[in-house]
């Protein structure tokens, strides 16, 4: 992959990532074994028939490449950027074994890249309208593959979103160097073409309730909200000044353009110096924009090491390259603030691992020491939880957890006709695992409406369904 000048990205918002060119996409797909049993479509979490997509491209037959991935994945300028292709289907490369595994992900970024920009893009095979009506609550990864898959198999469909532009976290949550916007409306422009129609600024759980959605004689709905509500970590002065949770900090510059203030209305305070709390990707990208936003220092503060940071190789590489600094085994236990009650610095505990805990990483612990990094702004990116607004509507919704919804592997609820998936689900997750289940759950409505399987009256617990 060609990236561009860590000098000059780290200045702007453009995209960092070039991709492949033609020839380097024929040739990285010149090297792929062709497996009779691919253990890449195995690390797929929507099921993508990659061998099968690679022979159209080292054919040089770029749109027969994207029809067969669109047969899977709706979304593939998207997830060619932004899965975490080194622990899915390149991860069960067998050439990874003896030298690099095919990078999957940049070719099947090549090819929805190369199709859009020669205008060579076909609608899949679409089957006739059948009248059944399905909401999808949410516009991000889970919801639109709800809503394409359901689409191409004749249903109505209508997308209900909160917010005043579709796309859930691949619109408010990844930063446009990662992922530009016009990528995202791309492929929701593409989803729309199937004949999904999107209604946007509104609430479900406050314009309209589940139990109207029924009333107006939908047949099954799915809920793929996300988890956007911050995590706190509970210690002293995350209440001062200048305290950002990861969330709020990337909506306003993702979504309501911060950085371009004042021409656009939502400001963000700017500063010299930054501590990043966290070592996901969420972090990664939190750092990086305020690294672009004018900051002189940013520092990422994180618990444990670099081999334990659950961020993508290619972010982290990506991130030291543009000068974030980054202090491991290190923990923050206050946020110290000025006379007008504004941030000052960060005090951290020097950490040591012990023994593994039950993500199987070896658990942090203090060794007594502290040390104080002097910031003007911390940044919480410590993960995410559900809002609460809408699964709180839901009367006798099933939970788990930090709010939760309770579903089988296939995104059914305990209430009749009620569907969920990706992170309202699971808890914050990647976009292709939200995909994933958008794609099982696709195939449950399926079945629930057309009476297969049985599964009419799988659903128990006081269901909301008319139908």
């Amino acid at each position: 992959m060609r990236f561009r000048n860590p000098e000059k990205r780290k200045t702007d918002f453009r995209e960092v990532s070039l991709g492949l060119t033609q020839r380097q996409a024929v040739e990285e797909a010149g090297r792929c074994l062709q497996c009779k049993k691919p253990r890449c479509v195995a690390g797929c979490p929507v099921e993508i028939d990659i061998p099968q997509f690679i022979s159209f491209v080292k054919e040089k037959d770029y749109p027969g490449g994207l029809k067969k991935i669109r047969e899977f994945n709706m979304l593939p300028a998207i997830c060619g950027r932004v899965c975490p292709q080194e622990t899915q289907c390149q991860g069960k490369c067998i050439l990874g074994k003896k030298s690099g595994p095919v990078s999957i992900g940049a070719i099947e970024r090549f090819v929805a890249d190369y199709a859009a920009a020669s205008g060579q893009i076909e609608l899949p095979d679409m089957k006739s309208p059948n009248s059944h009506k399905v909401a999808v609550i949410g516009s991000g990864p889970a919801g639109l593959t709800v809503a394409a898959d359901l689409a191409k198999w004749g249903y109505d469909i209508t997308v209900f979103e909160a917010l005043h532009e579709p796309g859930g976290v691949l619109t408010y949550g990844i930063p446009e160097f990662r992922l530009p916007k016009k990528i995202i409306q791309r492929e929701i422009e593409f989803v729309k073409n199937l004949g999904v129609k999107i209604r946007l600024n509104f609430l479900i759980g406050r314009t309209q309730t589940v139990e109207e959605l029924f009333d107006e004689g939908y047949k099954a709905i799915f809920i793929g909200v996300g988890a956007g509500s911050p995590k706190f970590m509970g210690i002293p002065g995350e209440n001062l000044n200048n305290v950002y949770f990861a969330s709020e900090f990337l909506t306003r510059v993702n979504l309501m353009k911060a950085h371009k203030f004042p021409v656009y209305d939502t400001p963000v305070k700017k500063a010299k110096n930054v501590a990043v709390i966290g070592g996901g990707n969420v972090a990664m990208d939190s750092a990086r924009t305020a690294l672009r936003l004018g900051a002189e220092r940013v520092f990422i503060v994180y618990r444990r090491t670099e081999k334990e940071m659950p961020s993508r190789h290619e972010e982290v590489e990506n991130a030291k390259e543009e000068g974030i600094e980054f202090c491991f085994l290190s923990n923050p236990k206050e946020i110290l603030g000025d006379e007008k009650g504004r941030v000052q610095a960060l005090k951290c505990d020097r950490m040591a691992l012990g023994e593994p805990d039950e993500s199987g990483r070896r658990r942090p612990k203090r060794t007594g020491e502290d040390f104080i990094l002097d910031v003007e702004q911390v940044i919480m990116a410590i993960g995410q939880t559900s809002n609460p607004i809408l699964v709180r509507s839901i009367k006798r919704l099933k939970l788990w957890g930090e709010g939760y919804i309770k579903i089988d592997r296939d995104g059914r609820t305990n209430l009749k006709g009620i569907f969920a998936g990706g992170d309202i689900s699971t808890g914050a997750a990647t976009v292709i695992s939200a995909m994933g289940a958008g794609k099982r759950a696709a195939r449950a409505i399926d079945d629930f409406i057309m009476g297969k399987k049985g599964v009419s009256t799988r659903e128990t617990g006081g269901g909301l369904s008319k139908g």
